[in-house]
């Protein structure tokens, strides 16, 4: 549900100019979330929301460096992948990613985000979470990719 209710905030951000807490909390209700203020409180900061200003004297939530694809500003998914991540290795056909602890869900929900080759799916705890590949060749390609983004 979380990881849902993350994917949801960061559709919502990136639809409406959200100002407050209480605006991104109304929103998330009319898409179906029940949430209270704390909850969204949180997730604003485990996802690492910014307020940024909009060229009209008002301000919304938006991700700390955009999401831009590999250019010359990191993606989110770069930056939280980056920050959260110590190790990638795989066994077989998993893909286990340890990450400092309580960091693993943010950087599996942005590795979620993401269009990868034969993943059939991913699974978070506290400080790693493991990603299911289709065969362990998928598994090692994976890796590869993935260390290039740890910092």
């Amino acid at each position: 549900m979380k990881n849902q209710r993350h994917q949801k905030i960061l559709e919502l951000i990136n639809a409406y100019p959200i100002e407050r807490q209480e605006d991104l909390l109304n929103k998330l209700k009319e898409s179906g979330f029940q949430v209270t203020q704390a909850t969204v409180s949180r997730d604003i900061r485990q996802l690492r929301l910014v307020k940024a200003a909009t060229g009209d004297g008002h301000y919304r939530y938006t991700t700390p460096m955009g999401q831009s694809p590999r250019g010359d500003r990191p993606s989110r998914f770069e930056n939280i992948f980056g920050e959260s991540v110590l190790s990638v290795d795989s066994a077989g056909h998993i893909v286990m990613v340890s990450c400092h602890s309580g960091m693993a869900n943010a950087a599996c929900e942005v590795f979620d985000l993401v269009t990868w080759d034969d993943v059939v799916g991913s699974l978070s705890g506290d400080n790693t979470f493991i990603i299911l590949m289709r065969s362990e060749e998928s598994a090692k390609r994976l890796v590869a990719e993935l260390s290039k983004y740890i910092r």
